[in-house]
């Protein structure tokens, strides 16, 4: 008690001073450093936010209404069976080293992504793409062995972005792109600066420097906006310190929208949990307004299912399994776990997953279910659950937009294996009419909410808070990572 009191104290002292003079260029908070750069060869949602259209960009790219934009391609024409896309790309486009972009990139880069031996994350996405074709320098013809309703949003997302054949084994710690920034330096453990590419082949950046400053610490962030030292965060990190923001007229406190679904991950390939019951009785256990009010203090949306509920084809599915302890209690003697059974609950750094974890532990030993909480850094997770599946539970936003296919793949981390769903994944992906794909998305909403595959707890909200001078940040994130090329702090 005494600690907390004297962090809000520190809070209003700072409120009470004036701020640090500020650093040139812009400079902003993460929570996260990203374990590498290149998108490409990495899941962190932290290497988006800070390469995605800022230093390597793609064919098209996503605003912040959610809508295809042209990028690398000018323009593109789709042919009636929606199986050939060629695109025309802009002309006089460099990368970082003064390497030219041309067709052989775009091949290169798509040949990659969907090769035998590809790390790139979402690999899934680019399995349709049957041939790339160069039909000349700056035109190329990519054939796909089915129709794929959302093929251009895809080539938009950050796994998606252009890379050079000379470059890119090295992008992981020296990117290099076609961005109107370009990497500076890289203080391990401190902070990455980005610099304005001046030889950029759209416009150019507003800011000379973008340096991110990682600080991981909730309360450590907001003390370092209140002192001057960085001027805003995209993702705020402590929505307890919210109101003090907001009754600040230094600053701008914007609530948007997310991508973030977060969920306590089911290992179904693993004893106990590869038991529907078992998965049922931990959903019936979980309180998610508790949830939310004491690890987002109110901020937070319930989800029943993993889509994004500002969607039009969202489903209210949290009223299928409802707080319900003695429900839980029975489905795990049905199981044959009355005396319940122990678990280990794997926590990667955000504040959000290792506060939700502690009261979701508590949750979960009120039925029986006896949970030990292991807190990993960042790159331990990526290892141990997401790549070699090695844990019972886990808590973790995720923030791909609409990717509630990755249900559907067999090597993923969840373990889930579901014939129906794979067929309705299959259809979704055919399916080009707005009103059809609605159809299969909720269909699919109640098929996973069903089966229990995850406990779905809430959808995260886009808390922005920086400095007032700072313009042309974005409110909402329909993905991860958002251009930064308009950004600049007002005089």
């Amino acid at each position: 008690m005494l600690k907390n009191g004297m962090v809000i104290a520190f809070l209003f002292l700072l409120l009470a001073c004036s701020p640090a003079t500020p650093p040139s260029g812009v400079v902003l908070g993460m929570q996260l450093e990203p374990p590498g750069l290149d998108p490409t060869r990495g899941a962190a949602g932290a290497i988006d936010d800070i390469v995605y259209a800022n230093v390597f960009e793609g064919l098209t790219q996503i605003a912040e209404d959610g809508s295809v934009k042209p990028a690398l391609a000018k323009s593109w024409t789709v042919s009636p069976d929606g199986r050939e896309y060629i695109f025309h790309l802009q002309k006089d486009v460099r990368f970082h080293d003064g390497s030219v972009f041309d067709a052989n990139d775009v091949r290169f880069s798509l040949n990659r992504a969907r090769a035998p031996d590809s790390v790139n994350a979402q690999r899934g996405l680019f399995a349709p793409i049957m041939d790339v074709e160069i039909l000349d320098p700056l035109s190329v013809r990519v054939t796909l062995n089915k129709p794929v309703g959302d093929f251009l949003f895809n080539m938009g997302l950050g796994d998606a972005v252009m890379v050079d054949a000379a470059s890119a084994n090295g992008n992981v710690a020296h990117p290099v792109g076609t961005g109107p920034f370009r990497l500076e330096r890289w203080q391990k453990g401190y902070a990455i600066t980005l610099r304005r590419n001046e030889g950029y082949w759209g416009k150019k950046a507003l800011s000379e420097t973008i340096k991110f400053v990682f600080i991981a610490d909730p309360a450590a962030a907001s003390a370092a906006l209140l002192a001057g030292d960085v001027h805003g965060f995209a993702g705020f990190p402590a929505p307890e310190n919210l109101p003090v923001f907001e009754k600040n007229p230094r600053f701008d406190v914007l609530i948007g929208a997310s991508e973030g679904e977060t969920i306590l991950a089911i290992n179904n390939g693993r004893k106990p949990f590869d038991d529907v019951r078992v998965r049922r009785a931990i959903a019936y256990a979980i309180n998610r307004q508790e949830l939310i009010d004491g690890a987002l203090f109110g901020r937070g949306i319930p989800i029943g299912s993993h889509f994004s509920p500002g969607h039009r084809a969202y489903v209210d599915m949290t009223g299928i399994y409802p707080y319900n302890p003695q429900k839980a209690h029975e489905l795990l003697t049905k199981a044959g776990y009355p005396d319940g059974f122990s678990a280990t609950l794997k926590l990667p750094p955000p504040s959000y997953a290792r506060r939700s974890g502690e009261i979701v532990a508590a949750q979960l030993n009120q039925v029986g279910i006896r949970v030990k909480i292991e807190n990993i850094e960042w790159a331990g997770w990526l290892d141990q659950v997401f790549a070699n599946k090695d844990y019972d539970l886990s808590i973790v936003a995720h923030t791909e937009p609409m990717d509630i296919g990755i249900y559907a793949r067999d090597d993923y981390y969840f373990q889930y294996h579901s014939q129906a769903f794979k067929a309705l994944m299959e259809q979704l992906t055919l399916a080009s009419d707005p009103d059809e794909r609605d159809a299969l998305y909720r269909k699919a909403q109640r098929m996973i909410a069903n089966d229990s595959v995850n406990g779905f707890l809430f959808q995260l909200v886009k808390m922005g808070v920086w400095d007032h001078r700072l313009k042309g940040m974005w409110k909402n994130a329909p993905i991860q990572g958002a251009p930064l090329r308009g950004i600049y702090l007002e005089n």
